[in-house]
């Protein structure tokens, strides 16, 4: 599949989700790809793929979207893998399994806020890592400004974000948000750390 066929199976998924393909929404150049055959493949194992990566530090967000128009529930999920990724034009990524069953509501909103979680937030985390449960249950949480995503109450920073591009990559999606607006709280909020499993803190 050449580069403008990639680029189409890009839009056609993005259509079947319902998400917005004109406007900000790029699908962009790739590439391109071919089958990988069974004596090209790496021995690795997966436990210890994930073993090793897990000795990669990571902060803690939280992307949320809008509830749909039709007055469904917001959409959220506990993200470990976000980042910034350019500076002019604004951009960030994060990366979300395929088989997420959040993901198409935030493809179909078009839109999603970044919640940069503290380090007293683990718990909350935990609820959004959960699959089927009412994430939002007893969760304090405004609008944000650009695109009404839920900014969650106590969360270090937030940014707010349109769907700009996305991209596969393996057995996840390479999402891409062009930022509208950000912002920190007030305080000195020390971060929420993943290491090898498990939560932390950032010490000085």
């Amino acid at each position: 599949m050449g580069h403008a066929g990639m680029a189409a199976a890009a839009v056609r998924y993005l259509r079947s989700v319902g998400a917005p393909t004109t406007g900000p929404l790029e699908a962009l150049p790739r590439p391109e790809l071919r089958a990988v055959r069974d004596d090209e493949r790496a021995p690795l194992d997966p436990v210890e793929f994930r073993r090793v990566l897990g000795n990669f530090a990571t902060g803690v967000t939280v992307i949320t979207a809008p509830p749909s128009e039709d007055g469904g529930a917001p959409a959220g999920f506990a993200c470990q893998s976000f980042s910034s990724l350019s500076l002019d034009p604004p951009l960030v990524s994060f990366m979300v399994a395929r088989t997420s069953t959040t993901w198409p509501r935030i493809a179909r909103a078009g839109v999603f806020c970044v919640n940069v979680l503290g380090a007293d937030q683990g718990d909350l985390c935990r609820g959004f890592a959960v699959s089927g449960a009412d994430k939002f249950a007893g969760v304090p949480y405004d609008a944000a400004p650009a695109t009404g995503s839920p900014r969650l109450a106590g969360a270090p920073a937030w940014i707010d974000c349109t769907l700009h591009a996305v991209h596969t990559g393996g057995d996840h999606l390479i999402v891409v948000g062009r930022v509208d607006a950000l912002g920190t709280t007030d305080g000195d909020t020390e971060p929420l750390l993943f290491h090898k499993g498990t939560f932390g803190r950032f010490t000085r």
